[in-house]
């Protein structure tokens, strides 16, 4: 059993019964008391209110407000369920996830598993690509093995890194590993796609004391900046779904003018050169500047190759 099946597992235990203790865990699981001590900090992070009771009747429970009345799923919760893992498991190609929607669609009724709503994405090779690496993170999470690899930064340098891995992260489109270098003898986030030779060890570590602290300091939230730009009706359907409706409104002249924030960094004027010739920003007129000069640098690595 994965960690995700076990500790959907847990959760399950703790909504039917009132205490339980880490060693019926352990037992039950055929894992050690340590590693269920991580699987309730895991549960805890992730919002799920567990509390725990010392002594010798002590172990863990969920605070009842939490639990349901009838502690039952009805057919509609669980094609919910259904719906988003099928969305994750695009993402994420798991098996312990492919292993869930199974479970989980035998237990939906024949007549609900015909879905009303059905999730594509863009087949991208990188995704079946990075399946191991992924794999293998998660294999050494959960047997608190180091990883190795070189990791190249984004003006191309090469490192060799041993790390002591502790959680992925997924946001937009990429797949990152958070864990403690022992080369820079600190905590710090590794892009997976600039990962290269990664490499599960033999030796394994125990948990820093501080890492449920950097785990849930370590949500990265990049500097925004707010932006003002006239769009053409092309796109305009692309800021309803990303910043919502109140970002664009019409003006007497019938043009669109769309306010977002967007990171104040490359990887912004990199999405915003993506919508073209159908945007052009008007405020702040110094970051207008700063991508101007973005888009010249391009043009200048065209004229360069005549």
């Amino acid at each position: 059993m994965g960690k995700s099946e076990r500790l959907i597992s847990i959760v399950m235990i703790l909504l039917q019964k009132d205490i339980v203790s880490a060693s019926e865990f352990a037992k039950l699981f055929h894992v050690s008391k340590r590693t269920i001590l991580r699987d309730m900090e895991a549960l805890s992070m992730s919002n799920i209110p567990i509390y725990a009771i010392n002594g010798v009747n002590g172990g863990y429970g969920i605070m009842e407000e939490y639990k349901l009345d009838k502690r039952l799923l009805s057919n509609q919760d669980l094609e919910n369920i259904l719906t988003a893992l099928s969305g994750l498991e695009q993402i994420l190609f798991s098996q312990e996830v492919e292993l869930t929607i199974r479970k989980i669609a035998s237990m939906v009724h024949a007549n609900a598993q015909q879905s009303s709503i059905h999730l594509s994405f863009y087949d991208w090779k990188g995704r079946s690509e990075i399946l191991q690496v992924l794999r293998t993170c998660q294999n050494a999470i959960d047997q608190g093995r180091l990883v190795s690899f070189d990791y190249i930064d984004k003006d191309g340098k090469s490192t060799k890194r041993m790390v002591e891995p502790y959680l992925l992260h997924f946001s937009e489109m990429s797949w990152y590993l958070r864990g403690f270098c022992l080369e820079r003898r600190g905590y710090r986030t590794f892009k997976l796609s600039r990962t290269e030779h990664l490499h599960l060890e033999s030796k394994t570590f125990s948990p820093r004391e501080d890492v449920a602290h950097y785990l849930a300091e370590a949500r990265y939230q990049p500097q925004l900046i707010e932006v003002k730009a006239l769009i053409k009706p092309a796109i305009r359907d692309q800021f309803i779904e990303r910043y919502g409706r109140n970002s664009v409104v019409s003006l007497e002249d019938e043009s669109l003018l769309a306010t977002f924030q967007v990171p104040h960094s490359q990887i912004g004027l990199q999405l915003i050169a993506g919508f073209g010739t159908n945007l052009r920003i008007i405020e702040p007129a110094a970051f207008a500047e700063e991508f101007r000069t973005f888009l010249c640098s391009m043009i200048e690595k065209y004229d360069q190759a005549k």
